[in-house]
């Protein structure tokens, strides 16, 4: 016996055909949808908070440096003034967070991300940003222009290439936020943090090379280049903390 079209005039098997074709095609579609990207490793999220509270400490520290005698111009005198007089051990512990939160930084940006692999210039420039800052803290500069030490040459040429390596390096590194799924969102913002802070040293720079250029505006210059830098770091942690972490156990929760 021959089947015939239903009341409805559709073939036989047509409302199975049409619901077949409707999970097949929704199927599909979960197939081709990307993947959403992997929680962050506790290792990694525990080094961004940590370099996100370490940010925090370093502005305090900064400003309790200058408010202690022996008073240094902040417009005028450069932030590393800070760690030569009676409380310059105060700035000597604030370059040490500086070079721990920017190694902290690379950890927890290592971990959630594999930024480091595509960059890796960049992340050797960074790297010599956060140990120079180390090499700050046991390298006081020289306060007076008439007298040069040993400490106070190296301090200079320490901070000059630390500086030149961390504007460079987030450089570099933000041009990768494109092949990064957590940090494509951001790229345009950490391109223009990182290019802010580059112009910032060239001002800087200058000001160092050609006598009385922007010489009395220097340390003003030079915490506009460390804002910048350090803005970028913060605002990067600050983005990946905000990503999901690893998912718990329903009965963990409990216990």
């Amino acid at each position: 016996m021959r089947s015939g079209p239903d009341r409805r005039g559709r073939p036989p098997g047509g409302g199975n055909g049409f619901l077949r074709r409707s999970v097949e095609s929704e199927r599909t579609r979960l197939t081709d949808a990307p993947e959403p990207p992997a929680p962050i490793p506790p290792r990694a999220r525990a080094a961004l908070t940590v370099t996100v509270v370490l940010i925090g400490l370093y502005v305090v520290l900064d400003g309790v440096a200058q408010l202690l005698p022996p008073h240094y111009n902040a417009i005028s005198q450069a932030e590393s003034d800070l760690a030569v007089g009676p409380y310059g051990y105060v700035m000597a512990a604030n370059f040490v967070v500086r070079g721990v939160l920017s190694l902290a930084f690379l950890v927890g940006l290592s971990g959630a991300t594999g930024l480091l692999a595509r960059s890796r210039l960049g992340a050797a420039l960074l790297a010599v940003w956060g140990v120079g800052a180390f090499v700050l803290a046991v390298s006081p500069t020289d306060v007076s222009a008439t007298e040069t030490t040993t400490h106070g040459k190296v301090h200079l040429l320490v901070a000059f290439i630390a500086f030149l390596a961390a504007a460079v390096g987030e450089l570099l590194l933000s041009r990768r936020f494109s092949e990064e799924p957590r940090l494509r969102p951001i790229e345009s913002a950490a391109t223009v943090l990182a290019a802010l802070s580059l112009v910032a040293l060239l001002f800087l720079f200058g000001g160092t090379v050609v006598p009385y250029l922007l010489h009395h505006v220097f340390g003003l210059l030079e915490r506009v280049f460390l804002a910048f830098v350090l803005v970028w770091i913060l605002v990067v942690s600050l983005f990946l903390l905000r990503r999901p972490g690893p998912s718990v156990p329903a009965g963990a929760a409990g216990r």
